[in-house]
């Protein structure tokens, strides 16, 4: 299957294809006038790339795990839990910052000039 293919199957663009060929996500094959040609299972792994992204997964650590998780039997649950348990965390720090932001910000917009330190 050509790049074009892949990309119309999945919703990708050709360019974000390259560029996960280029972190080794994905590997095609090449022709000998140098298309890129990818198995049939190349459009469900770029369908796990896409939901570990919208999960909150960063490249890097998608391609990390995706030894361990693609097409390997032997992931177990807690390995996956404990996969999801640290991303959890993650946010969960995030959230608390943000959520500080937030009061800072609420507690500027009520003063004359926000930028100014507050008495």
């Amino acid at each position: 299957m050509r790049i074009g293919e892949v990309a119309a199957l999945t919703g990708v663009s050709v360019d974000a294809l390259r560029f996960y060929e280029e972190k080794q996500l994905i590997k095609p094959q090449r022709t000998a006038n140098g298309y890129r040609l990818y198995p049939e299972q190349t459009v469900q792994l770029v369908g796990y790339i896409k939901l570990a992204q919208q999960l909150g997964f960063s490249l890097a650590e998608i391609g990390e795990n995706l030894p361990l998780l693609w097409n390997s039997e032997a992931v177990s649950a807690p390995v996956l839990a404990q996969l999801f348990a640290e991303k959890i965390a993650v946010l969960d720090a995030r959230i608390a910052q943000m959520s500080v932001l937030r009061g800072l910000l609420v507690e500027r917009a009520g003063q004359v000039c926000p930028l100014l330190a507050p008495n």
